[in-house]
């Protein structure tokens, strides 16, 4: 496996490429730089739904700059990654618990043994997703999570009942690997910059488009009914209230305020309620805020800045917190408050 550059967006210095193999034979493209020996510790950059490690070269730049060791990964079915289906190019995969599968080979194969502590995510809209489920059942190796655009609602038709019903009975008769209805055959970073709804930016715009004509098998094209399927799925568990406020690990969560890919009101509604969190909203951001202007992604990483590293006792004591909340749960259960109109106590 390699990591392939063009003129506006050469590999940053000092990668090592590695391959490794999730519990179930897929084979994932890892790759790793470091800032040297007094590293602040490694921020793990996992990309959105048809995006690959080159696009975020030049974060990785940023992030060693600033002294930090980097690992980025392609997802199964992503970038160089094993592929889910005969057609490599189809955005798909059967279930989101699949994508926990990759973060496992990672923190197992790649981060216990080559990478300094504290361990930090990076992830933007498909894989904050995956994050945020690994972290509320307790099993998230990071001690912060940074989501960008994270996807806790998909805009437009795909939140509404309807939609859900039939993407669900699709997929139950077989039509999971076919590509969704309306959705493009090509990949996005194919198509022309005006009317899109990814970046502002023209240039970085026009830089990834350049990776994908430089490297055509990076790219898928649409997603699946298999694929927005397991999406519709994992969303529909972040809206149970009770999920943010049972995920106790620190989280910053930065959305653009003219992003029409993701739902802003569920992603506020997400973030209120979040036991260590906050949400901030950059004017005239789109979908990827890390592929926008100059201006809006020096907000980004002011942001960034003031949440990462951050005190590993602020975070022990937040997991402390959440113990307690599940504690109290079990003790002093909604039923028993409804029914005798008081707290139980523990034993």
């Amino acid at each position: 496996m390699e990591l392939i550059g063009t003129p506006d967006n050469p590999v940053p210095p000092g990668a090592l490429i590695s391959a490794v193999g999730a519990e179930d034979g897929a084979l994932l493209r890892i790759a790793r730089w470091s800032p040297g020996p007094k590293s602040l510790g490694t921020v793990c950059v996992f990309t959105g739904r048809g995006e690959f490690i080159e696009k975020y070269f030049e974060t990785i730049g940023e992030l060693v700059e600033r002294g930090f060791s980097v690992v980025a990964m392609d997802w199964r079915g992503q970038g160089l990654s094993a592929r889910e289906l005969p057609d490599p190019f189809k955005g798909h995969i059967d279930d989101f618990d699949m994508f926990e599968r990759d973060l496992e080979a990672l923190r197992k194969q790649v981060l216990q043994f080559l990478c300094p502590r504290p361990w930090y995510a990076l992830g933007h809209s498909m894989a904050a997703a995956v994050l945020l489920s690994q972290a509320h059942a307790g099993r998230s190796p990071f001690e912060r999570l940074v989501l960008v655009s994270p996807m806790i609602e998909i805009a437009g038709r795909a939140a509404h009942a309807s939609t859900r019903v039939v993407v669900e009975i699709a997929d139950a008769v077989g039509l999971g690997a076919s590509y969704a209805p309306g959705v493009s055959r090509r990949s996005s970073m194919s198509e022309p910059f005006e009317g899109n709804e990814l970046t502002s930016d023209p240039g970085r715009y026009v830089r990834n488009a350049a990776i994908v004509e430089a490297a055509p098998q990076l790219a898928i094209a649409g997603p699946t009914i298999g694929w927005i399927n397991a999406a519709l799925r994992v969303t529909r568990d972040f809206a149970d209230p009770e999920f943010p406020r049972r995920t106790g690990t620190p989280i910053l969560i930065v959305v653009g305020a003219d992003d029409h890919v993701v739902s802003i009101p569920a992603m506020a509604r997400f973030a209120n309620r979040l036991k260590a969190g906050r949400m901030i909203q950059l004017s005239g951001a789109r979908h990827e805020l890390l592929q926008e202007t100059d201006a809006i992604r020096a907000q980004f990483w002011a942001a960034f800045d003031a949440f990462v590293p951050g005190g590993r006792e602020e975070a022990a004591a937040l997991r402390r917190a959440t113990d307690q909340e599940a504690a109290q749960r079990i003790f002093n259960p909604p039923w028993w408050r409804r029914l005798f109109g008081g707290r139980r106590r523990a034993a």
